[in-house]
């Protein structure tokens, strides 16, 4: 099954800042809400963030609104992560998807790892 393919994950001390991107293909893409997850360690994969498939509207989870963004380019079948303010309890693996997490098989994720 496709898969996408995120990237731009890395180590950054807290407060920091990381740009993910969403590399995805085009007829899921286009048509759907597009979501980033993401999964720390020994917990479950959560939603933390989506946006419309006209990139209109977009929703974040309590714990990284005003700090995250989720933008899109369907032009380039890709979906970004701005990422400031970082703390280490965003430390995971983040993962894209449509919003219902069932539009893709899920990818490698990319690695994201905030010191303290």
């Amino acid at each position: 099954q496709v898969q996408p393919v995120e990237s731009g994950g890395g180590l950054v001390q807290s407060g920091g800042s990381l740009r993910l991107s969403c590399a995805a293909s085009g007829s899921i893409f286009r048509f759907n809400v597009m979501g980033w997850y993401r999964q720390a360690p020994g917990k479950q994969r959560e939603l933390v963030a989506t946006i419309s498939s006209g990139g209109i509207t977009t929703n974040y989870a309590d714990s990284v609104k005003g700090r995250f963004t989720v933008s899109r380019d369907n032009a380039k079948n890709t979906m970004y992560l701005q990422m400031n303010s970082l703390k280490p309890e965003d430390t995971g693996v983040y993962y894209c998807n449509t919003g219902r997490g069932t539009g893709y098989s899920w990818g490698q994720g990319t690695q994201v790892t905030v010191s303290s």
